[in-house]
């Protein structure tokens, strides 16, 4: 004879019976979708991570082809490291390196594609930047000035406009052009510190256009 507890406890499987014929399906779906995604982050990390690896040691070779100035290692390294991991820091940070190696080796050419492909390609807008500030400055070398003054023109962040601003200067006054390289030199000193060495140099060039930053306007009207 079936006790009380045997008849609740037969009801409750009942229950989840009913339960699991209603909702099963839809509860092993929910299960396939969440442990699916979960094994698809799992393998996206692993991927990259081993990205990572890889263009680490990549890395590495292009730097040890430096260190040795071996001009040829550094452009293969350089473009196995642009074609297979060319949307990594990694990447961006081998086409700075490989640049200053191309730039000493009297390798304009080559320096200014690597540092193109920086200042157009990369993801982070700090060597994106730092790119188009050295790309100006052999541009200027080059006397490719408004090529130059075109890398120039785009904003740059507040740690890098007194530079940008300093380089335009020296590119206006390559030009002939002295009013237009004061105002810029004058933009680069007073975005500087104070106590920033810099701004010295800056002073300088300013002082040898006739023109002492520190005078009031109405001193620097009188001297005129």
């Amino acid at each position: 004879m079936a006790t009380p507890l045997d008849l609740e406890e037969q009801e409750q499987l009942d229950e989840l019976k009913h339960f699991w014929k209603t909702y099963g399906n839809l509860i092993s779906w929910l299960l396939i979708v969440v442990m699916g995604a979960y094994a698809a982050w799992n393998g996206y990390g692993y991927w990259q991570r081993s990205q990572s690896a890889k263009a680490s040691a990549l890395y590495d070779e292009v730097e040890r082809a430096v260190g040795v100035g071996d001009v040829a290692r550094v452009e293969r390294s350089l473009a196995d490291m642009k074609d297979k991991f060319g949307g990594t820091l990694y990447a961006q940070q081998a086409a700075l390196l490989a640049a200053k190696t191309f730039q000493q080796k009297d390798k304009p050419e080559q320096a200014q594609a690597a540092l193109t492909w920086v200042a157009e390609k990369s993801s982070d807008e700090s060597y994106a930047q730092i790119a188009r500030l050295r790309l100006a400055s052999l541009l200027l070398q080059s006397q490719s000035y408004d090529d130059a003054l075109q890398r120039l023109s785009k904003p740059f962040a507040t740690a890098f406009a007194p530079l940008a601003a300093d380089l335009r200067g020296d590119v206006l006054n390559a030009q002939a052009k002295p009013q237009e390289a004061i105002a810029a030199y004058r933009d680069a000193w007073q975005q500087l510190e104070d106590t920033n060495e810099y701004r010295r140099l800056v002073e300088a060039k300013l002082n040898a256009l006739g023109v002492d930053p520190k005078a009031s306007p109405t001193n620097a009207g009188a001297a005129k």
